[in-house]
């Protein structure tokens, strides 16, 4: 699930080297990645001057990342969220194309995440479609490796560090299914497992699995492809030829996805859920 003009691929790691990744490593940015929010995050100030609150790190794949313009309309939920909170959060998002919950803690993604993150700070994490993918041993990890990335190394590790972990469930594709009338819960392995750590552990969890399922099957199969990345040969000049992506959102769906995101963490009760607001403040493509 790598996004077009990502070439940036992942390098099998042994343990040893895998714990000195964790400790430091260097994220490297991808072709189509945009990292926003990042220089915001070192500095704790935001765009206006004042002071921030917190930061929000987002580990990812494809589906949350921020991309350059040259991509437009494609978007991550990661790079429309900023318009749902005050200004007195920040936005890091480190969500990256073609990357699954092992290959981003394998490449020093993580690793530098926890090198900026702070006590008061949130780390956002969402994976699952790249954990999915059985053919493709970079990125492939089982449901059970998958719920103990997440426990060890995005939980408890963001935890040691003063900061909150938030687990997302993987956001749903473009997937109906004609006999119920209802959009498919997508990768429901890594969903059912993301939401057993989420509660093993009492760490917060955003059902964007179900949140986006039932909004999509709400709006209709149709509708929603306008959603998704479904272009027309000549409607945008980044796609010539026109494009129909079942996993990847145009710049509507997106912010369509981060409402949901940010609906939901409104209701967690944390310090952080004081600071979303009902509609975005500005545009953030």
């Amino acid at each position: 699930m790598s996004p077009s003009g990502d070439h940036d691929r992942p390098t099998p790691i042994t343990a040893t080297s895998r714990r000195r990744f964790l400790t430091g490593a260097t994220a490297v940015l991808g072709a189509g990645l945009c990292l926003t929010g990042t220089a915001a995050a070192d500095s704790r100030r935001t765009a206006t001057g004042t002071a921030a609150t917190a930061t929000v790190y987002i580990a990812g794949d494809s589906t949350a990342q921020t991309y350059r313009a040259g991509y437009h309309p494609q978007a991550g939920w990661g790079q429309t969220l900023p318009g749902f909170f005050t200004p007195h959060i920040t936005i890091a998002n480190h969500a990256i194309g073609g990357r699954s919950s092992r290959s981003f803690v394998e490449q020093g993604r993580l690793a530098a995440i926890h090198r900026a993150i702070r006590p008061g700070d949130y780390l956002f994490v969402q994976f699952g479609h790249n954990d999915a993918t059985v053919g493709n041993p970079e990125r492939y990890t089982s449901p059970a490796d998958y719920k103990e990335y997440l426990r060890n190394d995005y939980i408890r590790a963001t935890r040691a560090r003063g900061a909150t972990p938030v687990v997302v469930t993987p956001v749903s594709r473009c997937s109906y299914n004609m006999s119920t009338g209802e959009f498919n819960v997508s990768f429901p392995a890594y969903v059912n497992a993301a939401r057993a750590v989420a509660a093993e552990e009492r760490a917060p969890l955003v059902d964007l699995s179900e949140l986006s399922r039932v909004f999509l099957t709400r709006l209709g199969a149709e509708a929603s492809k306008g959603l998704f990345l479904w272009l027309a040969p000549g409607q945008y000049p980044n796609f010539p030829n026109g494009v129909q992506d079942n996993t990847h959102f145009q710049t509507k769906g997106a912010t369509e996805m981060s409402r949901l995101v940010a609906r939901a963490v409104s209701t967690l009760g944390l310090p952080l859920s004081g600071e979303v607001i009902p509609a975005p403040r500005r545009s953030s493509v």
